[in-house]
């Protein structure tokens, strides 16, 4: 793996090379620094932290100021990861200037480029990459849209979704995005994008014949609580493993026989 940090070029690299991209989501310094060490290529701070830390039913109440603390100690835990902040609801939608204003903070944190959502604001996305802000763009399942479309939707079902989200796609690639995140997408619309456009295209619930994964760390610890979505594999109970841990201390408290001899000055 090695200690050089691993930039937007590896990624193209790796692409050309038909080599997987490992991405996850994760939201504070001690997973980031686990998620480093174990060789991550990329960690996305996503504003899922919403539904996942804040205790949100949506994202679309998470603000840039929630998402530039959690970046602070996202970042603090990499030394060789590529770190993407995820722009929030109404951070780059209204205006190209608040766009490159908000995309800076994130910069300015140690981030090595921004998510947006959808192909809607391209002017906006355009002015994040004239200044010079690596962007990665998202199709498919966008969440800060939830209220809008009325429901969370797996894409490609219908054949009728396909030119809209392939051509969202080929607008975000020629404005000069660096990356797409497919989210909820049949595998067969996932390809097609895959092979229409130059770029990497990773997969969150969209099959594997793309350059790449990402998962919420909260998800795959057993971390997340209510609906899970079925393209989320869960590779450990933390919850249950958290839930025992407390209960023991509670008990021994109780009982006292916490503190004991080893465990006291």
């Amino acid at each position: 793996m090695g200690n050089k940090p691993f930039t937007v070029e590896d990624l193209f690299k790796k692409k050309e090379n038909n080599e997987p991209v490992v991405g996850i989501t994760a939201y504070n310094y001690s997973i980031a620094r686990i998620a480093d060490e174990v060789g991550i290529d990329w960690i996305l701070i996503g504003d899922s932290v919403g539904n996942n830390e804040m205790g949100y039913t949506t994202t679309i109440p998470v603000t840039m100021e929630d998402m530039l603390v959690f970046t602070k100690g996202v970042v603090r835990g990499v030394k060789r990861a590529l770190v993407i902040g995820d722009m929030p609801f109404l951070s780059f939608q209204t205006s190209p200037e608040r766009a490159v204003e908000n995309a800076g903070k994130f910069m300015r944190l140690g981030v090595s480029g921004v998510k947006v959502e959808g192909a809607r604001n391209i002017q906006n996305i355009k002015a994040i990459i004239n200044a010079g802000i690596p962007v990665m763009g998202h199709v498919g399942l966008n969440p800060q849209y939830y209220f809008q479309i009325g429901r969370y939707k797996v894409y490609g079902k219908e054949k009728s979704d396909w030119e809209a989200v392939m051509k969202s796609a080929k607008v975000l690639e020629e404005v000069g995005v660096f990356s797409i995140i497919l989210e909820a997408m049949v595998p067969e619309l996932a390809k097609k994008i895959r092979d229409s456009v130059s770029i990497p295209v990773y997969g969150i619930g969209a099959g594997k014949e793309i350059d790449g994964q990402i998962l919420i760390v909260n998800d795959i610890l057993g971390l997340s609580f209510g609906f899970k979505p079925k393209f989320v594999k869960q590779y450990v109970n933390l919850e249950k493993i958290i839930y025992d841990a407390m209960t023991q201390y509670k008990n021994e408290v109780i009982e006292g026989t916490y503190p004991d001899i080893e465990h006291t000055y």
